[in-house]
Formats: C-alpha cells, structure tokens, sequence
C-alpha cells in the first residue's frame, strides 16, 4: 500500500508556482491576483479562505479578500462580483461557498465572468470541460487528477466507481476519469444516494473515488484487493480524547480498507490540500491567459 500524499504534492507544485512567480518578477511582469469574496461569518469558510489568502503569499500571488456579511442582499453580492469582473488588476476570484440562504448560489455563480472563474464552477467553464477543452478545471478534480498522474497510478481501462454525484466533485470526476488521455481512459460508474447494491458495484472497481461526507462509509468488505481509493470526505467527528474534541475523518474506514489498497489518500492530508494548489495553479493559468489576450 502506498499513501498518496496530498501535502507533499502540493507543496512541490507551490513550489513550481513560485518558481514561475519569481520568473515573471525578474521579467518586470505582473504577478498573478487572486481574489476572494466571503459572505457571512461561517468559521469552516473562514478558515478555508484564510489558507487560501496564505497560500497566496506563499507562491508570491497578489491576493484580496473581500468580507461580507451575512445580511450582504444577492443585489450586492452581484454588484461586488460585476466589479470584480471589470477590474483587470484581478486575474481570477472567487466567491466561497455556501452563502447565506437570501442569496441565490446558481445566480452568483453565473455571474462570474468565465474567464475570471478560477473555480471552475461556470456553466462555460463546466461545458468546455465535459467536452474535453482547454479551460479551468474545479480544484479538486484538477487536484485528483494531478495526484494520479504524479503517482503513475494507471487509470487505462481500469474501473472507475465514484460515490456522490454534486457539481463541485462527483460529476465532474465521472467526466475527467471517462475522458481520452491520462489520468482518463476508465470506464465509471457513477452512483448516488438511490444506487442499489452498491457493494456489488464498489466490489469490482480498481478505482473508488467517494465524495459522500459520511464517515467511514466505505468497509474493507466493500472493495477488492489492490483497489485505488480516493477520499474526498472530510467530516468533523467528536472525540472527547483529542484536544481539540474532535477528529477529522473521511468516507473511508482507512484502517481496514488501507491493507487492501494499492493506492490511497489519508483524512487529512491528501485530496485537501490539493484543491488550494490547484486554485493557484489556475490562477496561474487565468494570468497566462490575460496576457495573452
């Protein structure tokens, strides 16, 4: 069994990052600008868009963080983003989810400019995407992808079983693991809160992807020998011994379903950090972009 280790990989592509950062400096070039919008006092987001601002100063980024609060009407929210859209000193942004419920999450999302959605979360974006062209990819599926491809791990005609089906993981993981190319070429089956015999399915997959957020989901019972899991769940569980009275777990019961594994991503440390990497490996991307044009 080996880890697939999401901290060390993402500091290698940091360090990649900043690499090409300290390059266009030298180049009298503009660096890249992140910029981030919260709504609303939500300590998990905080937190997350907090990591993000560092990992920005980190690789060298300009970064901006826009506080909002939790009384911000969907009006205003649409008024920032529009702003944000016409600033060419931001290169890409994004607005934290989830907002408050006032605000329509779709509307918003819609509203970004596709070339500024470093998210990957536009209509546009998400099309492109599904029919295999140049665009953003969301983090975490750019993050899995890179994880598979850094570690060689041979997705070719290989099956691939993912667990949840939401916009930002699950379909788009179906479509990336289905395409032509590495990490690609599987065949998926995509299943959901209403597959039946779902041990049947996750039995016979060389690949388990599971963005379900129930922890321990998936048993050792569940999957066969030399199978390839990927655990994008992370869910706070209590325990009175921890410090901080809680652990952080994902979908995977990794002790049990580790000595069948191949390949597997630890809670935490694996698919988590990723996704920030590859937020900045977009924002990279849009800069690049926006200079081309």
């Amino acid at each position: 069994m080996q880890l697939l280790d999401g901290k060390k990989v993402s500091e290698d592509i940091k360090n990649e990052i900043a690499a090409e950062v300290q390059r266009m400096k030298d180049n009298g070039e503009k660096v890249p600008h992140l910029a981030a919008i919260i709504v609303g006092n939500d300590g998990a987001s905080l937190t997350y868009v907090g990591s993000k601002v560092k990992a920005c100063e980190r690789v060298g980024f300009e970064s901006t963080l826009i506080k909002m609060p939790s009384t911000t009407s969907e009006t205003e929210l649409l008024k920032k983003i529009k702003e944000l859209n016409e600033d060419d000193n931001i290169d890409g942004f994004i607005v934290q989810l989830p907002l408050p419920e006032q605000i329509d999450t779709q509307e918003v999302l819609m509203a970004i400019d596709p070339s500024k959605d470093v998210d990957g979360f536009h209509p546009e974006n998400f099309g492109k995407m599904a029919l295999d062209m140049s665009t953003f990819i969301p983090a975490t599926p750019f993050g899995i992808l890179e994880l598979l491809e850094r570690y060689n791990v041979e997705t070719k005609g290989k099956h691939t079983v993912v667990i949840g089906r939401s916009h930002i993981v699950g379909r788009p993981m179906s479509i990336l693991m289905g395409r032509k190319g590495f990490p690609g070429n599987s065949t998926v089956t995509l299943t959901h809160s209403h597959t039946k015999n779902i041990t049947q399915i996750t039995s016979q997959a060389d690949i388990i992807i599971t963005a379900l957020g129930v922890p321990n989901y998936l048993k050792a019972e569940m999957v066969k020998d030399d199978v390839v899991i990927i655990d994008v769940g992370i869910t706070r569980v209590a325990d009175e011994t921890n410090p901080k009275g809680y652990v952080i777990t994902g979908d995977v019961d990794f002790d049990n379903v580790s000595k069948k594994a191949s390949f597997i991503t630890p809670v935490p440390g694996g698919v988590g950090p990723m996704t920030i990497a590859m937020l900045l490996k977009n924002t990279l991307l849009a800069r690049e972009n926006r200079k081309r044009k």
